[in-house]
């Protein structure tokens, strides 16, 4: 296929930032777009030149002319989104969190497997050219060895009840939808699961995590703190500490910059600029594997964001925090 044609799933905001991002990649067709709303589906179409609109999911599912899909619905509709995709045959490239828990998770990796498709979770942090460069860095011993993450993320989201960041029904909470950052971080610097894991939250008046914050420690001795929030703005970068220096990154999950401090004193900065929203970087990558007949990325592998969901799942537990349905 010279083209990969592309069907994006929903029209809210973050399938417009990645629909404006795709439009800076030669080798890909914003193919279809699907929505509830025939309405918001034609000013979709317009507004980013797709050729085709649907009024369902369920038809855009069933379009022999898309070649794979990209979820972009709340984080409940995941689940039954991706399923409804792959049983279509279509390749799904699924915002994160891929799921609400490691059931689900597992049930889309299944899916995916029966019918051998494409499926990987929608990590565009870590497709970012910044974050690229950093991992080279790092398996080359440019600070030496790893001892420590740190990394937060949290902003001050509206204090509408009803807003999706704290609303139960549509997953709400800071873990979920922002901390999963520094943790995805986590598992892309140290490559395995911690050894040791606790965690903390506030659960605020709608029963979701209005704060929340993690210890993680490895076999070596390393070890990660991170925190996630949704109701104050925090500094938002990383810091990975080695033995011979550290890497600083600014906004982290979206940074187009970095900073290298070495233990002598030298300093070093690099710019990484991106074209758009710097979310078409995960869409290359969901590209290529399709063009080498992979099923998953070997960068962002379906047992990665399996042990990522379970991990949130077992914090979770600890805070006593379940979302309607499960």
């Amino acid at each position: 296929m010279e083209k990969i044609r592309w069907g994006i799933l929903a029209t809210g905001k973050i399938a417009g930032k990645f629909a404006s991002g795709m439009l800076t990649v030669p080798n890909a067709k914003l193919q279809a777009v699907g929505s509830r709303s025939e309405d918001k589906a034609k000013t979709f179409a317009e507004q980013y030149r797709i050729e085709t609109v649907h009024t369902t999911y369920e038809a855009l599912a069933n379009d022999p002319e898309v070649d794979i899909i990209y979820v972009a619905t709340p984080h409940p509709y995941h689940h039954a989104n991706t399923l409804m995709c792959l049983e279509a045959g279509k390749a799904v490239l699924c915002e994160k969190p891929i799921a609400i828990n490691a059931q689900q998770t597992v049930e889309m990796i299944e899916k995916a497997r029966e019918k051998n498709v494409f499926l990987m979770e929608a990590m565009w942090t870590r497709f970012l050219p910044v974050w690229v460069q950093i991992k080279t860095w790092l398996d080359e011993g440019r600070i030496g060895e790893i001892k420590q993450l740190q990394a937060d993320f949290a902003f001050k989201g509206p204090d509408d009840i009803n807003h999706r960041v704290l609303n139960p029904n549509l997953a709400g909470g800071a873990m979920l939808d922002v901390g999963i950052y520094p943790l995805a971080t986590a598992y892309h610097i140290f490559g395995e699961d911690p050894v040791h894991a606790s965690s903390t939250a506030h659960i605020g008046q709608t029963g979701v995590d209005e704060q929340s914050a993690y210890l993680l420690g490895y076999a070596n001795g390393a070890f990660a703190t991170l925190s996630s929030g949704v109701q104050v703005d925090s500094p938002r970068q990383a810091v990975i500490v080695g033995t011979e220096g550290k890497i600083v990154v600014p906004l982290f999950w979206k940074s187009s910059e970095v900073r290298i401090e070495y233990a002598d004193g030298r300093e070093e900065y690099y710019p990484f600029p991106y074209e758009s929203s710097g979310l078409q970087y995960q869409a290359i990558h969901a590209m290529q594997c399709l063009k080498e007949g992979k099923r998953e990325s070997p960068i962002m592998p379906w047992s990665e964001s399996l042990r990522l969901m379970r991990l949130m799942d077992r914090f979770r537990t600890e805070w006593g925090l379940k979302y309607p349905g499960e």
